[in-house]
Formats: C-alpha cells, sequence, structure tokens
C-alpha cells in the first residue's frame, strides 16, 4: 500500500508577503492606531512589545465573535491590544488592564481617550498575580489575552480559566519565542515556561486550543 503523505502547509513570510498580509485587512488605515504605532516606535527597543496590527486586528473580530462583553488583559504596555479589544466590546462593556509600568500605560491612557474607549477600560497598575487573587469574587470574563511576564503565564492561566464562561476565550502571545520553543535550541527560563505551557495547554481537558502561527505565535484556547 503507497504510504500516504502529510504535505506541510505552511509557507514562510518574506517582507514582502508580510507587508501583504499586513495591509489586507479591515481599517489598515486607522489615524488612532497608527498614532499610537507610531509614538510606540520612538521608545526604541522597547517598541518590539507591541503587538503587530495584524494581531490587533484578529483580537478586535475574536471578542466581537464571542460577544465579548467582560475582557482582561494582562500586560498593557502602549495600549494597542487594549485599544483593539475595547473597540471591540459593547458601550456598557468593561476591559480590566493590568500592568506595572505607569510610563507606558500613560501613553495607552491617552490613545485610549483619543479613541473614545477610555470609559470602558479600567486599568491597575501593580504586580498581576496580586492583582489576580486580588479580584472580586463575581468577576467573570468572556475574553483574555495574556502578554506579560512569560514565565508567570502559567500562574496568569491557572488564576484566570475558573473565571471564564463557557465558551469564552483565552490568548496567549509570543508562544513561538522566536522559534526558541523548540526542544534543545534554548535553556532561557522563558522558552522552557512557555515550551511547558504550550504542550500543557495541548493535553488540558479543561480547553481546546490551538497554536496560531501570527505574528511570534498566538495560542487560542476555548473553555470547555
Amino acid at each position: 500500500m503507497q504510504k500516504v503523505t502529510d504535505y506541510l502547509k505552511y509557507l514562510p513570510l518574506n517582507d514582502e508577503l508580510y507587508e501583504f498580509v499586513r495591509t489586507q485587512r479591515s481599517g489598515a488605515g486607522d489615524p488612532v492606531l497608527a498614532a499610537l504605532r507610531q509614538e510606540t516606535a520612538s521608545l526604541g527597543d522597547d517598541a518590539r512589545m507591541q503587538i503587530s496590527e495584524e494581531q490587533g486586528a484578529f483580537l478586535g473580530i475574536l471578542a466581537r465573535l464571542v460577544g465579548a462583553r467582560n475582557a482582561i488583559e494582562v500586560g498593557t504596555f502602549t495600549g494597542y491590544s487594549a485599544l483593539c479589544v475595547a473597540r471591540a466590546l459593547p458601550e456598557q462593556g468593561k476591559l480590566l488592564c493590568l500592568d506595572i509600568d505607569d510610563d507606558w500605560t500613560a501613553i495607552a491612557k491617552r490613545h485610549w481617550e483619543k479613541a473614545g474607549v477610555s470609559d470602558r477600560i479600567e486599568l491597575r497598575i501593580g504586580p498581576a498575580i496580586e492583582a489576580l487573587d486580588q479580584l472580586e469574587v463575581d468577576s467573570t470574563f468572556d475574553f483574555a489575552f495574556i502578554d506579560a511576564d512569560k514565565s508567570e503565564y502559567d500562574a496568569y492561566y491557572e488564576r484566570i480559566l475558573p473565571r471564564v464562561r463557557q465558551n469564552g476565550v483565552i490568548l496567549f502571545d509570543n508562544m513561538f519565542w522566536g522559534g526558541m520553543v523548540l526542544d534543545g535550541l534554548s535553556s532561557h527560563p522563558d522558552a522552557l515556561a512557555l515550551r511547558e505551557l504550550n504542550a500543557k495547554l495541548a493535553a488540558d481537558e479543561r480547553i481546546e486550543c490551538v497554536l496560531l502561527p501570527i505574528a511570534d505565535g498566538i495560542q487560542l484556547c476555548r473553555k470547555r
């Protein structure tokens, strides 16, 4: 019997193809998002922590698809992802943002105000695990985005998952860690933590998940 070959169903991106991906999305010329990206770029090397434009569009579409009213974000930086999610919420929707930096989030707050979504966002400054442990007893979420300390991703997950409704979603950014999550490529604690978390999520019967090759890898998890 002839062996069936599984063809690799992916396409490596070059700069030209990525530019095509980046521009072929709704709202590609949005001036508010563009202004936020421009100001963030002035931060130098720190600007690499900002999510990509297609990630922001993906988050917004997904938040709308699940009908999110209450969302949480761990790791806000200058607020691009929060802005995309907040725009996707209804007028009475709420997004809770957890971050440790007043300077970066000061940039975020200015642009949230310009976008008219600041009333939908609550920002809490301080260690994320401490903030999660202090959440109100009845706090629940439809949508969660995690993009902070990689070594603490699992701790964030275990605190957030019980508060996510059935069919709610949790997304993790940087789950490729620049490709260093592959066995034997890196002994860095963040790479090891993300490698272990990817494996844990794939086997976790509380959720179903898929690792998507968007930017530096997004794990998309649906709570069963």
